[in-house]
């Protein structure tokens, strides 16, 4: 089970994009299906933005409950593929902060242009359930305890954590996106973190460093990021 979590959560730390399916408010009780482009939030809740004309805003304004479907298609049977089903409530982010906008942009740089429109907004999906299919016979509804009670305790630490690994420790963050990745880039910069790992922008790209298993508070975080120091300390670039 703990295997089908954490490929649970590097598909969703790696996906852009998904099938987010709301509750119509024009054809009662039918489901309706839109494709959208996301971020995930430090814990793992997802973060959308949206036009308040779009269909699944306005179901969401009447009903707040909806499913996210990722998928990672296999170029040969796409059964054996792998999904994920994120179930839970979205709300609107009432009080946008540039960081929530600045984000969204590190991962969709078009989407600085939606914000000179009035009617886009930000909205979350809090997840409540998660459903993991990792190819035939490889089914299972995750706990929930990491996905809905989630509580990173480092949050008002995050800019300054950052700040400190792109000063001081950059050769860490190079040598284990090298390591993971086989990415070389001696310019790499740590951009965000998550519970489950942090992302890196390399080259224009980013990529997402994933753990072994979360990390809450700022001792668990500091313990994760020397373990791989030391553990890829042969990647360093010369």
């Amino acid at each position: 089970m703990i295997d089908y979590e954490n490929k649970a959560v590097e598909l969703l730390r790696n996906c852009r994009e998904g099938v987010l399916s709301t509750v119509s408010k024009k054809f009662e009780g039918y489901p309706f299906g839109s494709f959208v482009t996301f971020i995930t939030g430090p814990d793992r809740s997802v973060i959308f933005y949206a036009s308040d004309i779009a269909q699944h805003t306005i179901n969401i304004k009447n009903n707040s409950k909806a499913c996210l479907t990722l998928f990672n298609l296999n170029e040969g049977d796409k059964q054996d593929s792998s999904r994920l089903s994120l179930l839970g409530d979205i709300k609107k982010i009432e009080d946008s902060s540039n960081e929530v906008s600045e984000k969204f942009v590190d991962f969709f740089p078009e989407s600085a242009q939606y914000s000179k429109m009035h009617d886009f907004n930000f909205y979350k999906l809090s997840v409540n359930e998660a459903r993991w299919i990792g190819g035939f016979g490889k089914i299972a509804w995750l706990d929930n305890s990491n996905w809905k009670n989630a509580n990173p305790k480092w949050l008002k630490q995050e800019a300054s954590m950052i700040k400190h690994m792109n000063d001081d420790h950059a050769n860490s963050i190079i040598s284990t996106l090298h390591a993971k990745k086989g990415l070389k880039d001696k310019k790499a910069q740590m951009l965000r973190l998550t519970i489950d790992g942090y992302y890196v922008l390399s080259k224009r790209e980013i990529h997402f460093i994933e753990f072994d298993e979360p990390c809450l508070n700022v001792k668990e975080y500091r313990k994760k990021l020397v373990e791989l120091a030391e553990k890829f300390r042969d990647y360093e670039l010369i």
